[in-house]
């Protein structure tokens, strides 16, 4: 099996921060690097730790490797201030592939399980990394970086792990 691991986002991203600072690519590039070898398989990145990878680019990379599944990491925000928004949250296709609904439905129990984070559910859109990937994909948003606690969280290497390794849990139920 071929797993693609996209660290959503790149370094140089504007926005896309706590309101403290925190770039979200710091937790989605951490825990990409942990998640790699708790999975099976091939596992590819498509994202780049120097340069901000353009998502047409990344979608590209993961369609030519003919992977089986797109992971895509990243941090939730609302607005660009503190807010009470928090929570966990797995995203699928709008058009719910029955594949890919099944992965981000182990996948959110497991992140849920492990960090005793709010479950937001699992949820439809149409992400450009889920559109047009060809393969099973889920966008995983781990928490809130304009939440104080969460963000806080976000931040450490214990959250990092933790969250990795519940995703390598979920995967590894769903299709292996």
């Amino acid at each position: 099996m071929k797993i693609i691991i996209d660290a959503g986002h790149g370094p140089h991203t504007p926005g896309k921060r706590s309101p403290d600072g925190m770039r979200e690519f710091e937790f989605n590039q951490e825990t990409a690097l942990f998640l790699k070898p708790l999975l099976p398989g091939d596992v590819q990145f498509v994202h780049h730790n120097k340069r901000d990878v353009p998502l047409q680019e990344r979608v590209r990379k993961a369609n030519n490797a003919k992977a089986d599944l797109y992971v895509s990491i990243h941090a939730n925000a609302f607005s660009t201030g503190w807010s009470s928004a928090q929570g966990i949250e797995t995203y699928i296709h709008s058009s719910r592939p029955a594949k890919a609904m099944a992965i981000a439905q182990a996948v959110q129990h497991e992140l849920i399980h492990a960090t005793g984070r709010r479950s937001r559910g699992v949820k439809t859109a149409d992400f450009y990394v889920l559109r047009h990937t060809q393969m099973s994909a889920i966008l995983v948003e781990a928490g809130f970086m304009t939440h104080r606690e969460e963000a806080r969280l976000l931040r450490t290497a214990s959250y990092r792990k933790t969250c990795a390794l519940a995703i390598a849990t979920a995967v590894k139920q769903t299709c292996f």
